[in-house]
């Protein structure tokens, strides 16, 4: 079940409370091509202290966004069959949601950090395990936001899509941007020859 919440991290950028919140009336999902992921609640982990609810989990609505607004994410054909085969594998929760226990509580962020960190000890090499490469879930997102900005994604929509403000787009991704020097050139020229 959790290989579709980490394909949601990476894919689509969803922080992990986006994922853990994602409901099936929130997926458009084509048979065939670009699907969309329509965001509006997230759910949060934190200490009970400091929730409302005195659980561990609260329903919230979207980092830096009005209570009821919502952040539409286009998602690849990929993540659109990976979702589709979860769903029809596991189905949904009661209310809803696509990732939950046996229980159909919430995932704990422990319980995900702790299936990627065995995860990452058949993906990568011993030198690679060793290092801080995806050392934890939340570097999927990070990952999803530098592909798109090195994929030549202008950052008003990266930024977008992965629902941050340009400023922080640019401020937190500036080094995977760097280096792009001689593909800016070529786009420059490109639209000086037309």
């Amino acid at each position: 079940m959790l290989a579709a919440l980490f394909a949601c991290m990476y894919f689509g950028g969803l922080r992990p409370g986006e994922a853990a919140g994602l409901r099936e009336k929130d997926c458009h999902l084509p048979a065939s091509g670009w699907g969309v992921l329509t965001l509006e609640k997230t759910k949060p982990r934190s200490n009970k202290r400091f929730t409302d609810s005195g659980e561990t989990h609260d329903d919230r609505g979207l980092k830096h966004r009005a209570e009821k607004e919502t952040r539409s994410v286009p998602i690849p054909p990929e993540l659109v069959a990976i979702l589709r085969d979860h769903l029809d594998t596991h189905g949904v929760g009661d209310d809803g949601r696509l990732f939950r226990t046996r229980t159909g509580g919430l995932i704990s962020g422990l319980a995900y950090a702790k299936v990627w960190k065995e995860a990452r000890t058949y993906a990568f090499t011993p030198d690679q395990v060793a290092s801080p490469l995806a050392g934890r879930p939340y570097d999927l997102r990070h990952a999803a936001v530098s592909l798109w900005l090195n994929a030549g994604v202008h950052a008003p929509e990266a930024a977008e899509r992965a629902g941050h403000g340009v400023d922080v787009m640019l401020r937190v991704y500036a080094r995977c941007i760097d280096g792009q020097r001689e593909v800016a050139n070529q786009r420059i020229l490109a639209a000086l020859i037309r």
